[in-house]
């Protein structure tokens, strides 16, 4: 079975973030909200397993353009402990007028972690323009991040 399950969220708006989101994570915390095992650890964005094993990783994000704007959404390994990073899952979102438009959107894939003290991912936002945000709440997940081990290293 599922030995670890965790869940994180992006507690407040980001306004043109732009590279590693490194701010505003909290671990849900609903009444309903339990995680399975020890559950990854967050520092400055960098988020670190508890064991090795198969993972999947899952970012939902809601966001908000204005004018003509297009932003891409990245999930990003490390193997290296930061020294090089695999883009391994990547949407793109975007307005083509000048209104305000919301988007939601989903990234997601596998990482086969087989070393706990090197193996990092990171939540990765290249934009071309400073009139986006990524919506957050402390309430409920609006931005979120997902991760399941599903099982040992392959």
């Amino acid at each position: 079975g599922i030995t670890m399950a965790d869940q994180f969220r992006t507690t407040t708006t980001i306004s043109n973030p732009s590279g590693g989101i490194d701010i505003n994570f909290e671990r849900a915390d609903n009444a309903t909200f339990a995680k399975i095992g020890t559950g990854m650890t967050e520092s400055s964005g960098l988020f670190t397993f508890p064991v090795t094993g198969l993972y999947l990783i899952e970012w939902n994000y809601t966001m908000y353009t204005k004018s003509d704007a297009s932003v891409n959404f990245y999930i990003r390994v490390t193997a290296d402990n930061g020294a090089s990073y695999d883009s391994f899952a990547r949407t793109i979102m975007g307005n083509i007028d000048s209104s305000t438009e919301y988007n939601v959107g989903r990234s997601v894939g596998f990482v086969n972690v087989t070393d706990t003290s090197n193996f990092k991912v990171q939540f990765y936002i290249d934009s071309g323009s400073s009139n986006m945000a990524l919506i957050g709440n402390t309430a409920y997940n609006v931005t979120s991040y997902t991760f399941i081990r599903l099982g040992d290293s392959q």
